[in-house]
């Protein structure tokens, strides 16, 4: 069955090999109608609604599909469809949704947009910093279309990517992102398809890379009324969020084209450089082949000849996805989000050692690790989790990780979502800084960092009451555990004010503290850029080593042809005795340095080119 379904797929929605011509869900636009199409295996028979007319009747064939199409309609058409129980439900592939997931979907035409980037490539991915934001509160309008006013902005920083937090179509006026439901709709409340296109567009002229967080391993639990009609989830697989993703039971073969089109569909129609794929450890699969290594197969296939990358949330450490080839290309997946060193330098930084950083506290060996390998555990036993975890890193090159030291995770897991900078002296957060963003580790910053922003970043949602009201229960159980907690002053996460009070104040710019910091980080990604970035190219599949003595971290790296790269650093409110590098090897100094000792919260940076 599952095959003769994947044929019928393949021939009825027009796919050669792995290459997408067009897509299986949503609205197919022809040249004087409009097919609309719903897979509802689990019902007899469907209608179509379009705004301000009598239902419609869909046909219904053998595979579950229901289908017809409608002379005299186009973009800008408003429908929905009506199950036989008297549901009225969106297109599960709606583009765009102009009054949120419970009303009615719009059709629209992604590629009647008028691109004035065509010749863009992408960047390589060792080029790469990346700068994560969150399109509601990266501005006060909160839209695609005023973020395109801060790109400049970025370019002077030093960015090349932009990675973007999910905008799937999510129930409400605001919410992180991760309680999307319809994949394929970008959130109203940041504007229109074509505004993010522009968005895009905009971005690729000023040569800055676009990604977009996406997330398959899960659903919003308010708007998503797929289980109605079809067998979206399985009882065989388990996650946080319930049961899993049907990807591997009886119609799975559907569910699976849903979500690698998805993954296709933001590529090739909004021209996306890369996807950040969230918690893929969450995605349970047991067919022949992973849903993880399909989706990377036919997503580098679709994109041939340009840059596209693509990033993984793991936190199981598998650094199978991260495998190269021969030559040194990523075979599946480019990179991951490396938890590890975030967690080794925000401990150094802070001292703080409560929830899952007591696994990584009391050893400065596993800054100089996490540094040098990616991996801190690869394989060994965490007392905290209770369980070993991670695979050996050490045949990967330091560009396979991608290091912070502040994420929207990692701040918004804090009872109040502050920020580093708002409890600990700028001495410290300056260091691992300076670590960082010179790494050959591909850099992340977490948007107004370069400026010090001091707004937190609490996680914000907006669901109805009964919902609501459980996830302020939750929140207060899950953080009571961490700094900063105290039930009366706790930030209500359904609370209109708690995202507002997350927007950055770009107003701070102006402030002299800001101006500051804002110049360390210019100048560190400036010194990246000229002498770090051309010596990752072509690195090949080796890592670091390290080594210590006390409080001071050594780390060295073998990169292109040959040249090698070292830090030094002593981290920690104590001065070191340590034999620097001869000083006309620094690329980067930050704090007095004596013959034989480094001040507390000292940086090194030093460079061997190699002889040609």
């Amino acid at each position: 069955m599952a095959t003769k379904l994947a044929t019928q797929i393949a021939q009825s929605h027009l796919k050669r090999g792995d290459v997408l011509v067009e897509y299986a869900f949503g609205p197919l636009i022809l040249e004087t109608s409009v097919e609309f199409r719903l897979w509802a295996p689990l019902v007899d028979h469907v209608s179509l609604r379009i705004k301000d007319s009598e239902p419609w009747p869909l046909a219904r064939t053998e595979d579950g599909w229901h289908r017809c199409r409608v002379a005299g309609v186009g973009p800008g058409a408003h429908y929905q469809f009506l199950l036989p129980d008297g549901s009225e439900v969106p297109d599960p592939g709606s583009r765009y949704q102009p009054q949120d997931v419970h009303s009615f979907s719009e059709v629209v035409g992604v590629k009647s947009y008028e691109w004035r980037t065509l010749g863009w490539l992408g960047r390589p991915w060792e080029e790469s910093v990346i700068y994560e934001l969150h399109i509601g509160s990266f501005t006060a309008e909160g839209t695609f279309r005023a973020a395109i006013e801060r790109l400049d902005h970025l370019v002077g920083l030093g960015v090349t990517a932009i990675q973007i937090m999910p905008v799937a179509d999510f129930p409400g006026r605001y919410n992180w992102g991760y309680d999307g439901v319809l994949p394929y709709a970008p959130d109203s409340s940041y504007g229109r398809p074509e505004e993010f296109m522009a968005l895009v567009d905009a971005a690729h002229e000023r040569g800055v890379s676009v990604f977009l967080d996406v997330v398959y391993n899960h659903f919003g639990p308010d708007g998503n009324y797929v289980p109605l009609y079809a067998p979206l989830f399985t009882e065989h697989h388990k996650t946080p969020w319930g049961n899993g993703i049907n990807y591997d039971g009886d119609g799975s073969t559907t569910i699976r084209e849903f979500v690698v089109q998805n993954a296709i569909y933001w590529i090739m129609e909004f021209r996306l450089d890369g996807l950040r794929l969230d918690a893929v450890h969450a995605i349970k699969d047991d067919s022949e082949e992973h849903l993880l290594h399909e989706l990377s197969r036919r997503v580098r296939a679709a994109a041939a000849g340009r840059h596209v990358h693509l990033i993984v949330e793991n936190e199981d450490n598998d650094s199978d996805l991260l495998r190269r080839d021969g030559n040194g290309r990523p075979s599946r997946f480019t990179a991951q989000w490396n938890d590890d060193v975030h967690h080794v330098l925000h401990i150094a930084a802070t001292g703080e050692t409560f929830g899952y950083y007591q696994d990584y506290t009391q050893d400065y060996g596993k800054v100089g690790r996490a540094l040098a390998e990616g991996f801190v555990f690869q394989g060994e036993h965490m007392p905290y989790r209770g369980k070993n975890r991670g695979m050996p890193s050490t045949g990967l090159p330091s560009t396979a990780f991608i290091s912070f030291i502040q994420n929207h995770d990692q701040i918004g897991n804090r009872a109040l979502g502050d920020r580093m900078v708002t409890y600990r002296p700028l001495e410290p957060v300056k260091a691992v800084i300076a670590i960082y963003l010179l790494s050959p580790q591909i850099p992340m910053l977490f948007m107004g960092e370069e400026w010090g922003a001091r707004e937190p970043f609490p996680y914000f949602c907006d669901f109805d009451e009964d919902v609501n009201e459980k996830v302020r229960k939750g929140r207060r159980e899950e953080l009571s555990r961490l700094p900063g907690f105290d039930a009366e002053d706790l930030p209500d996460p359904t609370a209109r004010s708690t995202f507002e009070a997350a927007k950055l104040n770009w107003s701070e710019l102006d402030g002299t503290t800001a101006s500051e910091m804002l110049a360390f980080y210019k100048s560190l990604l400036a010194l990246r850029h000229e002498q770090i970035v051309p010596l990752l190219k072509g690195t090949g599949n080796t890592s670091g080593s390290f080594s210590l003595k006390g409080s001071v971290t050594a780390v060295d790296w073998t990169l292109a042809s040959g040249s090698k790269l070292r830090l030094v650093a002593n981290l920690s409110d104590e001065p070191a005795k340590f034999l620097p590098l001869p000083a006309d090897e620094h690329l980067f100094v930050l704090g007095p340095v004596s013959e034989d000792a480094l001040a507390p919260w000292s940086v090194i940076w030093s460079v061997r080119l190699a002889k040609t």
